[in-house]
């Protein structure tokens, strides 16, 4: 026989390859007896012998290994002690043999083998990791003397699994047991626990449980147990109790930051409370701090990587519906879990509207597409309205293939799309300055009925004008007035500005003519915007001949019009011009004058650069109508 140290490698080898001819593989059959026989290993068997051979050897391989430990159990006077038995137990436990693991237990019992706390603590994360975290409570209630060996961190994920998965009364006794034993206790234990715990209990029970958390050495973050305290009162309706437990949660150096006063505030506006939602809003201001996002963002992960996924689901729900950022790779963790996460348990639609704009404000566009592509994966977008938030928020990343083909999904599906989602494409293909793809879905959206409104020819005509393809605008200004649909100040504004640009002043006049006829106050707004545009596009003579026949055949020039010109023809330094305006007004209109000169004195009291208007002033105050005191207190000031 080799040495002793040679033996437990020389028996893991040839069982390891002895297995690699079964059926299937790596699996325990009489055979590999044979083998065990043949290295005649049975006079040097010991527990320790068993220890070395499982651990390190078949601990990933547990069917070998619990083969190999029964095997010597039948041996004759052979006796397995708490060596063997931890060893076993141990592999067990990292391939999650359940059953297995029950009945070793069960033997260790009745042979009264006492086994160590790290072995039980194995034993218990397997379990908690298989979801069976009934079971590991009754291996933690067997054994909780042990409580210290098995480890605070085991028995806060305990815990926190045992609130989780709906054992509400046990997750209490655990409370109790680790309150006795002087445990500390970490955020993830403490924190998912009272997070469901005070949705039906009493505010003094609550305080009292974190007055025992925080006698003892814990390690929690006292902020985040303050937003978990508030949400969970208010997801329970009871969001008297969560303003109220505010200053208490400050009071035990858990200072409440802005994330828990919002949870609260938004709770009262929910139900038209404005006068709490107020009160709360000012106690932010006053009292809050600005959440640390890294706390969060450890929280977060450590909810993830103890599986408690629903509850990393529902914290990373009040990070984004209140706007504060996230971090990329905790939303690459939330992601990445949502696809273990029950179906009847996915996010809601409000929830991914509220995600989906932080994705978008943050920049964090590829992360949108992968939340998008894991929910439809769990056959979460089913009806018209989930789609279209799909689409909405793809068009506003700009994502416009993406875009495009879930409307065409939505199509096969039997979906009609509406105008509104053909809008949000035009806007995004009109954004990467994509003409002709816009210009086919303008088709497409008469082909399929779609009802083309407004804003339709808003974003095209719009988009038009932008680059100069005039004709085509006015060629959709015709066509929306030929079906009947009403400009409005958005699509004048966008012909306007292209034709004065281009200096198209006729059709520029024309379009403007529209507007008089079809309303008298659309078409003032209108006016500001024509002289404006005229001015900014050198057009200055053009601008006041056109300001003085309109008041004076139409009626339609008012003092704001001619103050823009007047303003205009200062930044220009056309004095001239102006002053030639002036006194035209000053014969046409008095009471018109006198409005003309209040507005250019506040424009010169308001203005960061007064200094063009000044001149303007004074070169043309005989002809103003200012009050005295006022204009020379005014100039005195810009002097």
């Amino acid at each position: 026989m080799r040495p002793a140290i040679e033996l437990p490698t020389r028996i893991a080898r040839a069982l390891v390859s002895a297995s690699n001819q079964t059926s299937p593989t790596r699996s325990w059959t009489p055979q590999l007896e044979h083998t065990l026989h043949r290295l005649g290993c049975r006079n040097s068997l010991s527990p320790q012998l068993i220890s070395r051979v499982i651990d390190p050897f078949l601990i990933t391989h547990p069917s070998l290994a619990l083969g190999f430990f029964n095997w010597a159990s039948q041996q004759p006077q052979f006796v397995h002690d708490s060596i063997s038995y931890q060893s076993i137990l141990r592999s067990l436990s990292i391939s999650r043999q359940f059953n297995a693991i029950d009945s070793i237990l069960k033997q260790a019992k009745a042979q009264n083998v006492v086994l160590d706390g790290d072995t039980y603590g194995s034993v218990i994360s397997s379990l908690i990791q298989g979801r069976r975290t009934k079971n590991a409570f009754l291996v933690f209630n067997e054994v909780k003397l042990l409580s210290h060996r098995i480890g605070a961190d085991i028995c806060n994920s305990l815990l926190a699994a045992l609130t989780s998965d709906g054992y509400l009364d046990n997750a209490e006794k655990m409370f109790d047991e680790m309150c006795m034993r002087d445990l500390p206790f970490t955020t993830i234990g403490f924190g998912v626990f009272i997070w469901r715990f005070c949705r039906n209990a009493n505010l003094d029970r609550v305080l009292r449980m974190l007055d025992d958390v925080k006698r003892g050495n814990c390690e929690i973050n006292g902020s985040v147990i303050a937003v978990l305290i508030v949400d969970g009162l208010c997801k329970a309706s009871k969001v008297n109790e969560a303003m109220a437990i505010l200053n208490e949660l400050r009071i035990r150096s858990c200072k409440p930051d802005f994330m828990a006063y919002r949870i609260v505030a938004e709770a009262f506006r929910s139900n038209g409370d404005v006068v709490d939602t107020d009160r709360v809003l000012k106690m932010k201001r006053k009292l809050g701090v600005a959440p640390r996002g890294n706390d969060y963002k450890l929280f977060v992960l450590d909810l993830i990587s103890e599986r408690r996924v629903i509850e990393a689901k529902e914290l990373g729900e009040v990070i984004v519906s209140g706007n504060f950022p996230i971090d990329d790779d905790v939303l690459n963790a939330l992601i990445g879990s949502a696809s273990a996460i029950d179906p009847g348990k996915l996010p809601t639609l409000l929830t991914l509207s509220n995600l989906s704009r932080n994705l978008c404000k943050h920049g964090k566009i590829d992360e949108l597409v992968e939340v998008f592509r894991v929910l439809s994966n769990n056959d979460y977008f089913e009806d018209k309205d989930s789609y279209s938030v799909m689409v909405s928020f793809l068009c506003k990343a700009r994502r416009v293939r993406e875009a495009y083909g879930v409307l065409q999904e939505m199509k096969r599906k039997g979906f009609a799309s509406s105008a509104s989602l053909y809008n949000s494409l035009l806007e995004a293909c009109c954004s990467d300055d994509l003409l002709r793809p816009a210009k086919k879905l303008w088709d497409e959206m008469f082909a399929n009925r779609c009802g083309v409104n407004l804003k339709t020819y808003n974003i095209l005509i719009g988009k038009f004008s932008q680059v100069g393809e005039l004709e085509e605008a006015l060629r959709l200004f015709g066509h929306m007035l030929e079906n009947g649909v009403a400009p409005d100040a958005t699509t004048y504004k966008s012909l306007l500005e292209g034709l004065c640009k281009e200096d198209k002043i006729e059709a520029a006049l024309d379009v403007f003519n529209k507007s008089v006829q079809q309303d008298g106050i659309l078409s003032q707004n209108t006016l500001r915007i024509f002289i404006l545009n005229l001015c900014r596009n050198g057009h200055l003579v053009v601008a006041s001949e056109l300001l003085r026949s309109l008041t004076v055949n139409k009626g339609v020039g008012h003092s704001d019009s001619h103050v823009v010109l007047l303003k205009c023809l200062a930044d220009a330094r056309e004095i001239s011009i102006a002053i030639e305006h002036i006194k035209w007004v000053r014969d046409t209109s008095d009471s018109m004058l006198q409005a003309i000169s209040r507005e250019i004195l506040a424009s010169l009291s308001s203005s960061s650069n007064p200094g063009p208007i000044l001149q303007l002033v004074q070169s043309a105050q005989e002809y103003l109508t200012f009050d005295d005191v006022s204009w020379k207190d005014c100039a005195a000031g810009h002097a």
